[in-house]
């Protein structure tokens, strides 16, 4: 049922009628607390879109979930393997068309925002904030030759900004999605829909991403993906419940800022020494070039990218090799071997990307500190690496479930209370909550 006003939504939301949809995405533990807690949340985003625009027609929730990365770290904009997920930290909005020609956004504890439809070109004082990705994706929706109309939506945030779980991919596939239903009769995809936020994130927002963080929000579920060809990437689910693991997935907030704006050129460093050692071959990225090339080239390679470019692509055809073997040993219930190969990829990127520490600032070393106390607190079980872009931001860990509470106990004696979440894969990813 789409509910077409927000009194309607209110209703309907406090009656209990979108408890099933709310429970997929937000009560995945099962607890009648998630799902009040969930139910409570939706209810106050409806109410802020009321107290701030008034809307009088159609309304509708939408969601933009955050994402993990479980296997590639930084695999993906060579276009090699990824195994990753979406998971029950979000981005919540309710939007209501509003007739004009701007997009109005009210999100929780920032600054409203406006872009003007007429002009969606791409503006430099723009670079590395929220509008840059809303004109971005709204640009490349009509070059995809839809028209665009304004909306005004509020926004509430469950997804930790700097955290690894990528806020702005989350952000890009919200909006993707708000202008899917409003513009887009709902015709795009969601590969589609994260194509587009890819777009607005490299050439609006200024980082070059690559298409992992987008993919991992907008399809929903653990994905394994293969981006050889980016224009057509072979997305599998990896047909694994992680409930019967045994194991907690955890995300350690380790206090460090992973979207500070000095971190963009860290992270556009690795793609710019890879493709720098792809391009010495001819190649526009490493996944063209076979790694019997690249290993017989490693002494003229030292000497025109630099050793830490030849260490960051021996990192990709290590990990790229990784994220196929993880999503087999899930397909095929070996999870043994799942989490040794997660140790695998943590010590690689940590020795060969230099992912977990930013040499603009060497006083800052968060993650080493948490991976090393991490360790220790599970004393050779589960698994544990850095999470995401890295530099700063979060660790992902598996905990065997009767080490839980002494390893949650320990990080936040470590980091401080409320540092260490317990999430889920959910199964949905970017959608329309309340239709």
């Amino acid at each position: 049922m789409f509910v077409r006003t927000c009194d309607a939504l209110l209703k309907a939301l406090r009656g209990g009628e979108f408890d099933p949809a709310l429970a997929a995405l937000y009560a995945l533990d099962g607890s009648q607390a998630s799902l009040d807690s969930a139910r409570d949340r939706a209810v106050r985003v409806v109410q802020s879109l009321m107290d701030a625009f008034a809307p009088t027609g159609a309304v509708a929730l939408f969601s933009g979930p955050g994402r993990t990365e479980i296997g590639g770290n930084h695999t993906d904009h060579q276009r090699g393997h990824v195994l990753c997920g979406s998971v029950d930290m979000d981005m919540l909005a309710c939007a209501a068309p509003n007739g004009r020609n701007v997009i109005r956004v009210q999100s929780e504890g920032y600054p409203a925002l406006e872009v003007d439809l007429e002009d969606l070109s791409v503006r430099p004082e723009d670079v590395n904030t929220s509008a840059a990705l809303v004109r971005g994706v709204a640009a490349k929706i009509r070059e995809l030759g839809y028209p665009l109309s304004g909306f005004d939506a509020c926004v509430t945030s469950t997804v930790l900004s700097g955290s690894g779980l990528s806020s702005s991919a989350a952000y890009e596939t919200l909006i993707g999605n708000i202008l899917n239903h409003f513009c887009c009769g709902d015709r795009l995809d969601p590969i589609t829909i994260a194509k587009i936020g890819q777009y607005a994130e490299n050439v609006h927002f200024g980082k070059l991403s690559g298409l992992m963080d987008q993919m991992g929000s907008s399809v929903g579920g653990a994905v394994a993906i293969d981006f050889a060809d980016p224009a057509d990437p072979v997305v599998q689910p990896a047909g694994y419940d992680f409930s019967k693991s045994g194991h907690a997935l955890c995300i350690v907030d380790t206090g460090s800022d992973h979207s500070a704006k000095h971190l963009t050129e860290d992270y556009s460093d690795i793609t710019r020494e890879m493709r720098a050692v792809a391009a010495y071959f001819g190649k526009e990225v490493l996944r063209e070039v076979p790694e019997a090339d690249f290993r017989a080239a490693l002494p003229s390679l030292r000497v025109g990218c630099g050793d830490r470019a030849v260490l960051r692509a021996l990192h990709f055809y290590d990990d790229d090799r990784r994220a196929a073997q993880e999503a087999q040993a899930l397909k095929e219930g070996d999870f043994t071997r799942f989490l040794a190969l997660v140790n695998a990829s943590g010590i690689s990127s940590a020795l060969h990307l230099q992912n977990t520490w930013s040499i603009s600032d060497p006083r800052q070393q968060a993650i080493p500190v948490v991976l090393a106390v991490g360790r220790e607190l599970l004393e050779g079980t589960g698994a544990i690496r850095v999470h995401g872009g890295g530099f700063a931001g979060t660790v992902q860990a598996f905990v065997p479930n009767d080490r839980l509470a002494a390893f949650k106990t320990g990080m936040e004696a470590l980091l401080g209370p409320g540092k260490c979440h317990i999430l889920h894969i959910r199964p949905a990813g970017g959608c329309v909550v309340a239709e």
